[in-house]
């Protein structure tokens, strides 16, 4: 017997609905359709039927059932209960009238032809007796089924159907069959690993957005140093930060260390409606606009360009400096660029500072950034928000002993094996089959972590780096990148293509950054022996566990 739907939720006040269906359910033939609670609506009228019997061969039953004592007075339907031991009730052949109507209406509305079977309306007052002789105009005895009747009501459907059921003939096997699709009302989804992913990442933001706490707890700290692993949401922070400051009064510096996240927190901040940061974006786009010229060479970088900075701050006009200034990416920032960025304060050793980094993101690692904030109070960002935990866990290792992921388990991380030399051939081809499984194209990155992908490289062979990261933030198709580039931004699902290291002593930071970047699907493509040198046996550990997956484009 089909049961729409299989398994019913009935509820404490249905007692006697379940009681009746489960009478049905094992008194009528194996052909008959039962439905549970379908229902109508006519015009504005709403309806409902309490359970509805489709009989191939014979016809429809529409059954309303009320349960308790149900009795009558001077033409007055009342069920026991309430404060007097009985309430009014609705005559229940007439609701069932009312409902079997709106049904045919509906469902003819549906199939574009009219019902002709036979239809019937019904009463069902399983825990109530009703005397054979009852009388009473308009409410034939054969439409009630009592509960000596609900014993064996299988015949007694049958002979309300074809004794007082409407319509002129039995119902049509292939004319149910066309019916049943519209009671079940079967919604399907892609069977796709993408479905149901933007609820988790909704999930994500909304637990992002409870760090807001650690700001309030904050906000006598004048100069905090915020340390957490990847994923605990300390570019939120920073950029929330911001905002409060400047909602404050305060002309704010947003200062952070690669043009993508930059170009992040532009559009971000071009929504807000209330006073802006000062500057935002890169610390050498801030030098330069200055006036300073600009310059070649790391050590250009990382102490001319600071020492000029610092001595242009010296002659720099009062309204012109900075109540506080914020860097994300902290890590990045060499102690000279500290120095310079602190001469640009109103108050060099007393206007706000905060900054938000992760030691273990350190990639470039060619200065302690710990040591150029002294003053800065440390706070602790443990909880991994922005990942799920299967991704979480491929990267626990190099996050710290207080790490915690906080996430939904999610999708498990997908190992694709292969050379470091196949390596971007092969990450190509799982861009290609996740599309085809149902990822937009516009949720995924590809990130290398030796060379630039060969889009990557053409955008800088041609100085057109403005335009690739608007491309990237327009979201409209996928992204090809470098891990080194891509820190402090995220995408749906990021391949990690680890086609080798120019170092591998700082190759297992370039892992950390490429592993945390996914919210809710990573693929690593590889050599796990490289993987395992560069990783350590930790992540050899997590990759272990990993699904191993073959893409096939098609």
């Amino acid at each position: 017997m089909r049961l729409i739907p299989p398994d019913p939720d009935f509820s404490e006040g249905q007692l006697a609905e379940k009681a009746v269906w489960d009478l049905l359910r094992a008194e009528l033939p194996d052909d008959v359709v039962l439905a549970h609670s379908v229902q109508v609506r006519n015009g504005r009228a709403e309806h409902e039927i309490d359970i509805l019997v489709l009989w191939p061969g014979v016809g429809l039953a529409a059954i309303e059932v009320k349960g308790g004592l149900v009795t009558n007075a001077g033409g007055q339907w009342f069920q026991s209960g309430g404060p007097d031991g009985k309430r009014k009730l609705p005559d229940p052949l007439a609701q069932s009238q009312g409902s079997m109507h709106a049904f045919k209406e509906w469902l003819q509305d549906q199939l574009g032809s009219h019902l002709t079977s036979r239809f019937v309306y019904m009463a069902a007052l399983p825990y109530s007796a009703v005397p054979q002789d009852w009388v009473r105009a308009g409410n034939p005895r054969v439409l009630i089924l009592d509960q000596d009747d609900c014993r064996n009501p299988a015949e007694l459907i049958r002979h309300a159907i074809e004794s007082e059921g409407g319509g002129t003939g039995p119902l049509a096997p292939s004319f149910l069959e066309r019916i049943v699709p519209r009671l079940e009302g079967n919604l399907d989804q892609p069977d796709a690993n993408a479905a149901g992913q933007g609820e988790l990442e909704d999930q994500q933001d909304q637990l992002t957005e409870r760090q807001a706490v650690l700001l309030a707890a904050t906000r006598s700290l004048t100069r905090v140093r915020f340390t957490g692993g990847a994923g605990s949401g300390k570019t939120w922070l920073a950029l929330q930060k911001a905002r409060q400051l400047c909602k404050d009064g305060k002309r704010v510096g947003l200062f952070c260390y690669n043009k993508g996240l930059g170009m992040y927190f532009q559009l971000q901040v071009a929504g807000w409606k209330s006073a802006r940061p000062a500057f935002i974006g890169e610390f050498h786009e801030y030098v330069v606009s200055l006036g300073v010229p600009e310059g070649t060479g790391q050590d250009y970088f990382d102490v001319e360009m600071p020492r000029l900075l610092k001595e242009l701050a010296q002659g720099m006009p009062l309204g012109d400096k900075f109540d506080a200034i914020i860097v994300d990416e902290a890590q990045d920032f060499a102690p000279s660029w500290w120095d310079a960025l602190r001469a640009c304060l109103k108050e060099p050793d007393a206007s706000e500072i905060y900054a938000f980094m992760d030691d273990g993101q350190d990639v470039y690692r060619r200065w302690d950034s710990t040591a150029a904030l002294p003053d800065l109070v440390p706070i602790h960002v443990d909880d991994n928000l922005r990942n799920t935990r299967k991704i979480a866990e491929t990267f626990k290792g190099f996050a710290g002993d207080k790490f915690m992921p906080r996430g939904s388990t999610g999708l498990a991380v997908r190992r694709v094996e292969c050379s470091p030399d196949d390596a971007m051939e092969v990450a190509g081809d799982c861009v290609d089959v996740l599309i085809e499984d149902g990822w937009a194209n516009n949720q995924i990155a590809l990130l290398t972590t030796n060379s630039r992908h060969p889009i990557h490289q053409e955008h800088f062979d041609n100085g057109t780096l403005n335009e690739y990261w608007r491309e990237f933030h327009a979201n409209e198709a996928e992204f090809y990148g470098h891990v080194l580039g891509f820190k402090g931004l995220e995408r749906s699902v990021v391949i990690l293509c680890v086609d080798g290291f120019r170092d591998i002593e700082r190759a297992a930071e370039r892992l950390y950054v490429g592993l945390s970047r996914a919210r809710c699907l990573l693929v690593v493509v590889g050599d796990s022996e490289r993987l395992r040198q560069a990783g350590g046996n930790q992540l050899d550990l997590a990759l272990g566990r990993a699904q191993r997956w073959s893409p096939c484009a098609d």
